[in-house]
């Protein structure tokens, strides 16, 4: 992976925030690190004599960022609730809130309190491909420990208050120095240092490790050696939309890879276990619908009833969101992709396309394995992920 620092660029910034911009721009251009608003970033620094944290505002891009999509929060109040033994997602939310320094800032990352708690001045935060892909294959345990030995690694955890608590028990007595960052199994990769050159520069080395790795131990030949299928996309076009009950948007990706995935045998086993990093399946669901046979009515719905059991199984008083599936494999053919515009159908294009290469190279390393479905569903009923959507 390359380093794109630029030391021209980094000494024309002006203050600590100008610095984060640019870092979090420099992470945010590389798909491979970060997908549309995954990942963040902070700083820490003084304002008007008190510590505050910066860092990245829910819902913007790390790819174009500019001050305004940072919030201040004050640090001390943060490092408060990192203690506490229990914070509700609307508890963290308004108490972050209330600590802003600016009342119009967006709202702090639900990562926040974390950021707090590492000891640095410059955080940064990814959910970089060949991270996730090795630690979601049945090894990853095995080979994180192996590539990563300088790193706190971090079983799956519930991102936010639950994530940022464990890790302030588990580093009561850590000597942070000891350390080069921290792994979170199915999840990604946080770099830390008081230079924001050097906290970068860690987080090229680390993914540019695993990339390595990868490359010597799951080697994927995209093959072309089966029979195209035929689909009707007016017919799917105007069935789902029905069944969405909005004007539905497509994204068909016919590329090789996508071809090959769905070329797949045992195609329904095969492509649906589970996503990529927990933030995916609020764009994606769990799994997609996977078309073997020409009955699309038939086939979706399967799948809605399959997603009523799902949701029914795990729901306390949630509300069952649209079951209807986002994204369908059609065998030998295409992933096609759906959202309510153009631009929502090319976001879960672009992460199903990270999320199939990502699960033939963890099959490389003895199989590809997601969160727990329990786990998933904690995820996609999340009021703050939710909240993303709805802005």
């Amino acid at each position: 992976m390359d380093n794109l620092w630029i030391d021209r660029q980094a000494e024309a910034c002006r203050n600590d925030l100008d610095l984060r911009v640019y870092t979090s721009n420099l992470l945010g251009v590389n798909d491979e690190l970060v997908l549309h608003g995954g990942g963040n970033t902070s700083v820490k620094s003084v304002v008007k004599g008190e510590d505050v944290l910066y860092v990245k505002g829910s819902g913007w891009d790390l790819a174009t960022i500019k001050r305004e999509g940072f919030s201040a929060v004050y640090l001390d109040t943060l490092l408060d609730m990192a203690q506490r033994e229990y914070l509700s997602d609307t508890e963290m939310v308004q108490e972050q809130r209330d600590a802003m320094l600016d009342d119009n800032a967006p709202n702090p990352s639900v990562e926040a309190i974390l950021h707090a708690l590492i000891p640095f001045k410059f955080v940064d935060h990814t959910h970089a491909d060949a991270i996730v892909t090795i630690s979601n294959s049945v090894n990853g345990d095995i080979y994180i420990k192996q590539l990563f030995e300088n790193f706190l690694i971090v079983d799956y955890v519930m991102p936010g208050f639950e994530l940022a608590h464990t890790i302030y028990e588990m580093t009561k007595d850590l000597d942070w120095s000891t350390i080069d960052g921290i792994i979170l199994h199915n999840h990604g990769i946080f770099t830390f240092d008081d230079d924001a050159k050097v906290s970068y520069t860690k987080m090229i080395d680390a993914v540019s490790r695993a990339e390595d790795f990868l490359d010597k131990n799951a080697v994927v030949h995209i093959e072309h050696n089966y029979v195209h299928s035929e689909c009707d996309i007016a017919r799917v076009i105007n069935t789902m939309s029905e069944y969405k009950g909005h004007e539905v948007h497509i994204a068909i990706n016919q590329t090789p890879l996508a071809a090959f995935y769905a070329s797949q045998e045992n195609l329904r086993a095969f492509a649906s276990r589970g996503v990529l990093t927990p933030e995916h399946i609020i764009r994606t669901k769990r799994v997609p619908l996977i078309m073997e046979d020409t009955d699309l009515i038939g086939g979706i719905e399967r799948y809605i009833e399959a997603y009523k059991e799902y949701f029914n199984k795990y729901a306390k008083d949630e509300v069952m969101l649209n079951p209807a599936p986002n994204y369908m494999i059609i065998k030998n053919l295409a992933v096609v992709s759906f959202g309510r515009t153009r631009e929502e159908a090319k976001v879960i294009y672009d992460i199903v396309e990270h999320t199939m290469l990502a699960v033939l190279r963890a099959d490389k390393l003895g199989g590809y394995e997601s969160i727990s479905e329990a786990d998933s569903f904690a995820m996609e009923y999340w009021e703050l992920e939710q909240a993303k959507l709805k802005k």
